[in-house]
């Protein structure tokens, strides 16, 4: 059943330094993890229509709270800390990698992984164990080459080309794709891609209405 899902429509939720902060773990979930010069922020951005959605900044890294965001009520974005670059104190480091791994390991709400690197610098080594970790976890992971604009056409279907080859390594359900925030490259597919693992849960909530309806319908006939 195909679902239709207006992102435009998204709203910030809540900031938390760890997963005990975050909302009840329910509804269905879909994360953005990348290193922390990858662009998270305006493709989130750029995905929902919205200038200042997500906070962006020129010093990488300096997304250090998972932040939330509601597409509709139990469907949520999540744009987790940025790894790797981050100019920052070792223990501060080490405290967001917590967070980052801890909301990976243990929320069950967790339907699907979109990893971004830039298309320039692909498949770095966090990005690896960042996908690796997703396949042996049985979860979709969609890899986006954010940038996509630094290259000519020719030279970004030929990263992409050789990223989708290096990504059978992994095994597992890795998508491959790449994306620009400034000129739009890749928004429709990575929007379908979002709706495809969304469905689940949008269709589990019809479900339950339609059952709460024929429930209701049954009470008043019984009247």
């Amino acid at each position: 059943m195909n679902q239709l899902l207006n992102y435009r429509n998204t709203r910030f939720i809540t900031s938390a330094p760890d997963i005990r902060h975050l909302p009840t773990d329910a509804g269905a979930e879909i994360a953005f993890a990348g290193r922390s010069n990858a662009g998270k922020s305006s493709a989130l951005n750029r995905l929902t229509d919205q200038k200042g959605l997500a906070r962006t900044s020129k010093t990488p890294g300096r997304t250090q709270l998972i932040n939330m965001f509601e597409v509709t009520p139990g469907c949520n974005l999540i744009d987790l800390p940025g790894y790797g670059f981050a100019q920052v104190p070792l223990e501060l480091k080490k405290k967001w990698q917590r967070a980052l791994g801890e909301y990976l390991q243990k929320r069950e709400c967790l339907q699907g992984l979109v990893v971004l690197m830039d298309i320039r610098h692909p498949m770095k080594d966090l990005d690896q164990q960042m996908i690796l970790w997703a396949v042996e976890s049985r979860l979709p992971v969609l890899v986006l080459l954010t940038k996509a604009d630094k290259l000519k056409s020719g030279a970004r279907k030929q990263q992409l080309m050789k990223t989708r080859k290096d990504s059978l390594a992994f095994g597992g359900d890795v998508q491959v794709e790449f994306f620009s925030s400034l000129k739009g490259l890749g928004v429709a597919q990575v929007r379908a891609k979002l709706t495809e693992w969304f469905t689940p849960e949008l269709e589990r909530q019809q479900a339950f209405l339609a059952e709460d309806d024929a429930e209701q319908i049954s009470e008043n006939t019984d009247d």
